[in-house]
């Protein structure tokens, strides 16, 4: 029996430092049918990240061109820095369907939510507890004692926003989390309401 679907746009959120984009990784890497979407962004790359891969790195004036073209299904400054999902292949994805991961903030989940009310899955991940968010943020070593500061500053805002979710996973125990992230992704993947056509 073969059964088509459209595709599903998992968009995964957390306070800075939770680990999200470990959480996302590892489910892109262990399921068929799942790919990164990648953002736009005005940062500058932080050590080991590719332009294409991680996130298109562009200049403030060709994020805003394609903003004003209508080409971006989300878009945010954050932390002094514009970050934007682009809409043309979100919607060849789920045409295709073939089912899209988004690593993006708390910003651009509420809006793919609202682009997207059928297509988009939200899940929302906490950190074990706030010191330990504290500590990853320190940890890191990505970013400036300021920005870390301003991260941290909003991590309790963001933490408010969990019931704007669907679901949530607890990034305590790594393998844990993923296992749980997996699980929503399975059963999503298995709602009957997602079918186009089957064939037997």
């Amino acid at each position: 029996m073969k059964i088509k679907r459209k595709g599903i746009l998992f968009v995964i959120s957390a306070p800075s430092g939770a680990g999200k984009t470990t959480l996302c990784r590892e489910a892109a890497n262990r399921l068929d049918n799942l790919e990164f979407s990648i953002s736009y962004t005005t940062r500058p790359p932080r050590p080991g990240e590719e332009n294409g891969r991680d996130y298109h790195f562009v200049d403030e004036e060709t994020f805003l061109e394609m903003v004003e073209k209508g080409e971006m299904a989300e878009w945010a400054r954050v932390y002094n820095h514009l970050y934007g999902t682009p809409k043309a292949p979100l919607l060849k994805a789920i045409e295709a369907g073939k089912d899209i991961l988004l690593d993006i903030d708390i910003q651009g989940a509420s809006q793919i939510k609202a682009a997207f009310p059928e297509d988009a899955v939200t899940i929302f991940v906490f950190p074990p507890s706030l010191e330990a968010l504290r500590e990853r943020l320190s940890k890191r070593g990505a970013d400036a004692p300021q920005v870390i500061k301003e991260r941290w500053e909003k991590a309790e805002e963001e933490m408010a926003m969990y019931p704007l979710f669907r679901y949530f996973v607890v990034n305590d125990r790594l393998e844990e989390a993923i296992e749980d992230l997996i699980a929503v992704i399975k059963a999503e993947r298995h709602r009957v309401e997602r079918i186009k056509e089957t064939q037997w």
